[in-house]
């Protein structure tokens, strides 16, 4: 089986899995794909990716916020020789509003869908937030359809796209394929893989499966019907590796290919990098519900400088751009490469300061909020029926 991560093989000095993220200090990146096995991801894949879809790659490929991958050389060869691939990526809808840190993979995968022109398939895991996070079933489907618009004002394409919640949709070729993978994973390889303990219900050591059988095309018959080497791309933060890890040890074991991953870094805390933004905690990020007033507020009050502790010393010294939490969140959403480059030469070098940079990052979210929010608002119940029906999407590939 592919390397899966041991607790007891050297001192925990971060937690990375999908129910937790923490770290003493700042997270280590080059830590997590040795112990994961996956591959870094590098300048050759952009330039690729950037050749094959005849489009300037998106920043967060450009400046590597999505890192490291599985398998994705598989998925890019099979398109140069003209095969098609799906995508599929998901959320657990426990709160109410998205975050930005939410928001990344989906801006992401848009990007994707776009550029290669394939399906996509997005599951909300409702009956997980059910068990991890003690909501009721009812809150759960609830909070599935709210959290589907802000992921439909994202801009998906409806002829291309099929969401679906797993209390709604699970049954049939879907649950066939559960049992399956069910079958081929040990009780000790679950708790190898996910860290689960005797204190845990049974509904956790059951879930893994249920967002395995997405990445398998026959789980989809009304869209993939006699397609099942069907490849499956999956764009997701590298906590969610862990399941993907199990998937791919049993995937050629059931006939499939193993999907492919491409995996992305943590949109840290607005607090610093030991973490991610956490919807348990609302100082910590910044919602598609938040007001310009408070955006302001919560970069100024919140935000971790790197920049030194008198103007005096920051003209001498300059920001630490390694642990400025305003540079990090420019050089996730600020469009533009030059002008991120100058940012980063005038703070690094002490020219600008902590309160100026700051100022363009109110700028640069309260746009990015305010077109999020619009967008969401344009959102009908009659749209998410329309993404979330069982149907065939007869112009996907076109």
């Amino acid at each position: 089986m592919e390397k899966e991560t041991k607790a007891d093989e050297e001192e925990q000095t971060q937690v990375i899995n999908p129910w937790e993220v923490s770290a003493k200090g700042k997270i280590d990146y080059d830590k997590l794909i040795d112990q994961f096995g996956c591959q870094r991801l590098d300048q050759s894949f952009v330039d690729r990716v950037h050749r094959l879809t005849n489009r300037i790659p998106h920043i967060f490929l450009r400046r590597n916020v999505f890192f490291a991958h599985r398998d994705l050389n598989e998925i890019l060869d099979a398109y140069e020789r003209g095969e098609k691939f799906y995508l599929y990526t998901g959320r657990g809808p426990s709160s109410e509003a998205l975050h930005l840190g939410h928001l990344v993979p989906f801006m992401f995968t848009k990007y994707l869908q776009e550029a290669f022109k394939v399906p996509l398939v997005i599951q909300l895991t409702d009956d997980e937030k059910c068990m991890w996070k003690n909501l009721t079933v009812e809150e759960s489907k609830r909070l599935a359809r709210e959290n589907a618009k802000d992921i439909i004002a994202c801009g998906f394409d409806v002829s291309r796209t099929f969401i679906f919640s797993d209390f709604d949709y699970v049954g049939g070729a879907f649950y066939e394929n559960m049992v399956k993978v069910a079958k081929c994973v040990t009780y000790n390889k679950v708790v190898g893989i996910f860290g689960f303990t005797g204190e845990d219900h049974i509904g956790k050591i059951s879930f893994p499966p249920v967002q395995a059988v997405p990445s398998f095309p026959s789980s989809f018959p009304h869209l993939f019907s006699g397609k099942d080497k069907l490849r499956c791309l999956i764009p997701c933060a590298i906590d969610q590796d862990p399941y993907f890890r199990m998937t791919r040890d049993v995937a050629p074991r059931l006939g499939y290919n193993k999907p492919a991953l491409i995996e992305s870094l943590f949109f840290p805390a607005l607090q610093g990098q030991t973490g991610k933004m956490s919807a348990s905690d609302a100082n910590s990020a910044i919602y598609v519900t938040d007001s310009q007033k408070a955006i302001k507020e919560k970069v100024n009050r919140y935000a971790f400088s790197g920049g030194q502790d008198s103007i005096e010393n920051h003209r001498k010294y300059g920001a630490n751009l390694e642990v400025d939490i305003p540079f990090k969140y420019l050089s996730f959403f600020l469009e533009d490469d030059e002008e991120l480059e100058h940012i980063r030469k005038e703070y690094g070098s002490g020219r600008m300061l902590t309160g100026e940079v700051k100022k363009r990052l109110i700028e640069v979210l309260t746009g990015i909020v305010e077109r999020h929010r619009a967008a969401r608002a344009a959102v009908t119940d009659e749209m998410v029926d329309a993404f979330m029906a069982v149907r065939p999407l007869p112009n996907m590939f076109a």
